[in-house]
């Protein structure tokens, strides 16, 4: 059976002061349906950028992808027209932004903000479009959800908005959701219950969800498959717990060991937490050949400064691009 998204060495460049960057370099991967893929890495790393890549949202004017395809049901979005786009998204492929303050538009009720969507891309009338507004609500359990319809983002807490998102991006039932940081600055309690939806919802409609974040516990609650992005590319790939057990490149090795524990059965005693020095290189030194994290890497040796590395496979399922795989 062919994967439902499959990306094959996708490039996207951003044009800067400095000149064009590749800040997505030669990126490949699949999702099946129903599957959570999670991309994990520092800010700076690529994860939103793969996802605004696949959205058709890149940057106006400075972004562009270029080269490699997007083949989603068997359509390559790189080709498709803007209005065919348009078709997709909310449709077909939904996203959860990052801050549900900033994305939920202030002058409009919640209710009128989940209705535009059942109208744009369902053709429901108004009053179709409210009432079925009204059980998404109840669907990401915001309590009285009859008598919140009418409430704007102001008079919702943090976790309610990022609900009403929620309730969004599903409400025409999409094949694919993308989740970009969807528990950012909301308290442990919350980050829960946000988790817990999405696996109900995930369980009940059987939508594929790539989860974009930073948190290593998030990644071993959530998802099935990994992707640990550094500068633009893939350095680790794998099922989670094969990585979060045996971490094989060096930096996914850093990122683990900057968690206390990540679950019950990976948890370590640790005195101290190690971190990963130094800083993600800045967009002007992407897409050089050689290791981009060779900077920061205690095993680096002269090949990783004057090539770029190589996928090394550990059985089936994981893969890691470092010339010092087998070492780590």
């Amino acid at each position: 059976m062919s994967a439902l998204l499959s990306v094959q060495n996708l490039r996207i460049e951003l044009t800067t002061r400095d000149g064009v960057a590749p800040v997505i370099d030669d990126l490949s991967f699949t999702l099946d349906a129903g599957e959570v893929l999670s991309f994990v890495g520092e800010s700076g790393c690529g994860k939103s950028m793969t996802a605004l890549g696949i959205m058709g949202l890149l940057p106006d004017r400075i972004g562009r992808i270029a080269g490699g395809q997007i083949m989603f049901d068997g359509e390559d979005l790189t080709k498709a027209s803007e209005k065919r786009l348009r078709e997709i998204r909310g449709n077909d492929i939904s996203m959860i932004f990052q801050e549900p303050m900033t994305s939920l538009n202030p002058v409009y009720t919640v209710g009128e903000q989940i209705a535009e969507v059942l109208r744009a891309h369902q053709g429901l009338s108004k009053r179709a479009a409210w009432a079925q507004a009204a059980e998404l609500l109840d669907a990401v359990r915001i309590p009285n959800p009859r008598g919140r319809i009418d409430d704007y983002p102001f008079q919702m807490s943090g976790g309610q908005r990022q609900r009403v998102m929620i309730a969004i991006a599903l409400a025409c039932k999409p094949k694919i959701l993308i989740a970009d940081e969807p528990t950012t600055a909301l308290d442990v309690t919350v980050q829960a219950q946000i988790f817990d939806l999405l696996r109900d919802l995930r369980r009940d409609t059987g939508t594929a969800i790539i989860m974009i974040t930073h948190d290593m516990g998030a990644v071993a609650e959530m998802a099935e498959r990994m992707i640990v992005m550094y500068a633009g590319r893939r350095a680790e790939e794998g099922r989670v717990d094969t990585i979060l057990e045996h971490p094989r490149h060096p930096y996914t090795r850093g990122l683990v060991s900057c968690v206390p524990h990540i679950t019950d059965h990976l948890t370590e005693a640790r005195d101290v937490l190690t971190e990963v020095p130094g800083i993600v290189p800045s967009l002007r030194d992407f897409g050089q050949d050689q290791c981009l994290f060779a900077a920061r890497c205690t095993m680096a040796e002269d090949r990783c400064r004057a090539q770029r590395p190589s996928a090394v496979a550990f059985g089936t399922d994981q893969r890691a691009d470092c010339w010092r795989a087998e070492d780590v």
